[in-house]
């Protein structure tokens, strides 16, 4: 079985680098893109990550437009995704962009890992 990596697609660089070294601290292998269209090329060329971390708020394509063309590709539909974002109807996205969890910036690392290892575990019993 592949490894669980993750695909984490932030614009903002500082966060984007604390959160690679928050998630290689706990052994996940980490790629990155910084906005929703550089992650739509990157998934389009073979990567399958075991989730992906989703900021809302992007430049060029954010992350509705992101998960609206992920879900309408065949071939990255059932990729899970979770939310990260400090927007205040954050949880109202969550539901209407059907994605499978959703973490509040700033983020709460002990949350993420949660969220996080509950798809890996799920993914694991499938």
């Amino acid at each position: 079985m592949a490894p669980f990596t993750i695909l984490l697609v932030e614009d903002d660089i500082d966060v984007r680098e604390a959160l690679v070294e928050a998630l290689h601290d706990k052994g996940y292998p980490v790629d990155c893109a910084f906005d929703g269209e550089h992650a739509l090329q990157t998934l389009r060329g073979g990567l399958r990550p075991g989730v992906i971390l989703l900021d809302l708020m992007m430049p060029r394509m954010d992350g509705t437009e992101f998960r609206r063309a992920q879900r309408d590709d065949p071939a990255l539909a059932d990729l899970p995704v979770v939310l990260l974002s400090a927007d205040a109807r954050m949880d109202e996205k969550a539901r209407t962009l059907k994605v499978q969890g959703a973490v509040r910036k700033p983020i709460d690392l002990v949350q993420l890992y949660r969220v996080i290892e509950g798809i890996r575990l799920s993914k694991t019993s499938a």
